[in-house]
């Protein structure tokens, strides 16, 4: 939508909407989060011949501050897509984000970073969605998550105290507090629900036929700090399929072979990476990391004035 955009930014709302009308019957092209979400529908299909009855499916809702008039080109383009996405929430100007709690909204994925932290900080788990670099191609028949653990699946505890005493001090809290539980972090709920969805399948004996695969991909040493990450896991009565600790080397060697369909992570620099590995990968705002960013940002903008 960068052309619609465009006339958005330099002809205002009234022009916009008009060039929407008039281009009602041209489909949108595809997005960032467009596999995720054709994965998602993927998983349903197959829930729904094993559990016929069920409504305990992905339930997506396209939400967007378009206007209604939109709504005519939007419904083409997702049926042009061969995309099953029946709720629609258009908001007319005004931020979809007062309306997520009402959705009970497990997941907000949006390439506007304002809109995104204002979820995160309502307690929705929420990220901001890049594109990739390049084109790779992803599994049509699995949907795989990769999550970045502290900041993201857990508390930024452990990060503060990486940025206030360094990585030993760290390294020795991690091992003093290896048995109790991280706090949760804002995609905790995410992962849970992925972790229903993939029980259903393994009571029919799919385990490894599972359509839903999630991955830990951290920057945590499995040997000084591995073990309090899967406690915390276990504690919860939740797990990854597989877990890479990575002691700090980059995420983008890894997400290339694994070929995600979203990786979620609080820090940019891993999601530039995974961007230039092809990655579709999605940024949460979250932790004494944003903070630090937004502290640096405002003091560059203080020195430019």
């Amino acid at each position: 939508m960068e052309e619609e955009q465009k006339i958005y930014t330099e002809q205002g709302v009234e022009a916009y909407v008009k060039y929407q009308l008039d281009h009602e019957n041209e489909p949108f092209l595809p997005g960032a989060a467009f596999p995720f979400v054709k994965a998602l529908e993927a998983v349903n299909t197959q829930l729904r011949e094993l559990y016929p009855d069920s409504e305990e499916l992905f339930d997506i809702v396209l939400m967007t501050n378009n206007h209604a008039q939109v709504g005519v080109r939007l419904i083409n383009s997702i049926n042009h897509h061969n995309l099953f996405i029946e709720r629609f929430c258009m908001t007319g100007g005004n931020s979809p984000t007062c309306y997520l709690k009402a959705y009970h909204t497990n997941l907000y994925l949006s390439s506007d970073a304002e809109k995104v932290s204002e979820a995160i900080e309502e307690g929705i788990a929420a990220a901001t969605v890049f594109n990739p670099s390049k084109d790779v191609k992803v599994s049509e028949n699995q949907l795989r998550v990769a999550f970045d653990g502290d900041a993201v699946l857990f508390s930024d505890e452990s990060e503060q105290i990486v940025k206030a005493h360094g990585l030993d001090m760290f390294f020795e809290h991690e091992k003093a507090y290896e048995n109790k539980p991280l706090a949760q972090g804002p995609l905790k709920g995410f992962l849970e629900s992925l972790g229903k969805l993939q029980k259903k399948f393994y009571s029919k004996g799919l385990r490894l036929e599972c359509p839903i695969r999630t991955y830990l991909v951290t920057a945590r040493s499995a040997a000084s700090s591995g073990a309090r990450a899967l406690k915390t896991l276990r504690s919860w009565g939740l797990e990854t399929d597989e877990a890479l600790f990575l002691a700090g080397a980059p995420k983008g060697p890894l997400l290339e072979k694994i070929r995600p369909h979203i990786f979620f992570d609080d820090q940019m620099f891993h999601v530039e990476g995974a961007k230039e590995s092809g990655t579709i990968a999605a940024h949460v705002p979250y932790g004494i990391a944003q903070k630090q960013r937004r502290m640096a940002q405002e003091k560059q903008t203080k020195n430019s004035k």
